[in-house]
């Protein structure tokens, strides 16, 4: 009886959802409309690595210990106790965000070693009085160094299929058996991190903590102007971000605009592979078809295309080049888009040694 009065909820949506706040609009699982109880893991990913965590924890900082930041109003006030409290303070007892104790006690560490465990990705700034890299040293040889690999495969196979969906001759590389090969192995691995529970409470903590930093730098609030860093009606979290770093001293990361962007539409398409929404041929085809397709909401090609773009943009990884090379070097035989060695949906352990970056982290993207 008292087991059955204290249950999580996480199982399935509440009875009776709370009324959402006017001009809050929660994306849409894929294509079937469903609500995302929290953003992915891959959203937290992406808005710490544009430095907003590290950037707010000085702001925080210098506002308990001194004066050396422009004069709070009250309302600044009050999100910094609430900040700290929420977020650099030992949670009480069984909350559900208490994931620091004497075996992990240190949050930075903690937060990295789920990035490395999911994605096989280290943030690409250093973690302020950390040497080495000891979130790595515990994970265990199944961590999905092979995470980033594969998914941009998947990008560039669903580029090609938007390039040429409208080819009405000539040869059509796009094979939606693969990119539905690609998404189920995704999918595989992803899952196989989460057996029994794991990581899903770091999850919900980091996801919550990220996005609270991520709505501090959405909009000229009392914070952003009490630190003079507003960026008006036309400016983004990116901007504003900048000038809190200038501020304090500590710089963000040069792609923040393409990772914040990128963080907004991500996290239901990593939601949707990791629950199987496009393991088939003809599931697959949404990721690339925006004609004769009726879905709710923004078809999934369009979304996918966006996503294209802006991972481009801010890892530099071009993916759209197999595309373009294939297609433009007509005088020679054109080869095959897919690869010769297929991505092992089986095999999901580590086979080979990341690639590194100038300071030994496997990253997604550029230091800033």
């Amino acid at each position: 009886m008292i087991a059955a009065s204290f249950q999580s909820g996480i199982n399935g949506p509440p009875t009776n959802p709370p009324t959402q706040p006017p001009g809050y609009h929660p994306p849409a699982l894929g294509t079937s409309g469903q609500l995302l109880i929290w953003d992915h893991m891959f959203y937290a990913y992406l808005v710490e690595s544009t430095g907003a965590f590290e950037i707010f924890a000085e702001v925080v900082r210098r506002y308990v210990v001194g004066e050396t930041l422009p004069p709070p109003t009250p309302v600044t006030m009050a999100w910094i106790r609430a900040t700290e409290e929420l977020f650099f303070r030992d949670p009480p007892l069984f909350r559900v965000g208490g994931l620091t104790s004497q075996l992990r006690p240190d949050a930075r560490v903690n937060r990295r070693n789920a990035y490395w465990r999911m994605f096989g990705l280290d943030l690409p700034h250093a973690a302020p009085g950390v040497s080495g890299q000891p979130w790595k040293r515990d994970a265990g040889a199944t961590s999905n160094i092979r995470f980033i690999e594969i998914w941009t495969e998947l990008l560039r196979q669903v580029w090609l299929g938007i390039e040429n969906e409208r080819n009405t001759s000539g040869a059509n590389p796009t094979d939606s058996n693969y990119i539905a090969y690609l998404c189920k192995t995704l999918g595989e691995m992803l899952r196989l991190r989460r057996v029994g529970g794991m990581l899903s409470r770091e999850e919900f903590s980091y996801v919550c903590m990220l996005a609270w930093f991520h709505l501090a730098v959405g909009s000229d609030n009392d914070v952003i102007r009490d630190l003079n860093a507003r960026a008006g009606f036309v400016g983004n979290p990116a901007d504003r971000l900048a000038a809190v770093g200038a501020r304090v001293g500590v710089a963000p990361s040069r792609q923040a605009r393409e990772m914040f962007e990128l963080a907004d539409v991500i996290s239901p398409l990593m939601w949707a592979i990791e629950l199987g929404l496009f393991d088939t041929a003809d599931q697959a085809e949404l990721l690339y078809r925006s004609t004769g397709i009726t879905t709710p909401g923004p078809a999934p090609a369009r979304t996918m295309n966006q996503i294209i773009d802006l991972w481009q943009s801010a890892t530099g990884d071009r993916v759209k080049d197999l595309a373009v090379t294939t297609r433009r070097q007509w005088n020679q035989p054109a080869g095959s888009a897919q690869p010769a060695r297929l991505l092992p949906a089986a095999t999901l352990s580590p086979v080979s040694a990341p690639a590194s970056s100038a300071n030994g982290q496997r990253t997604a993207v550029p230091r800033g």
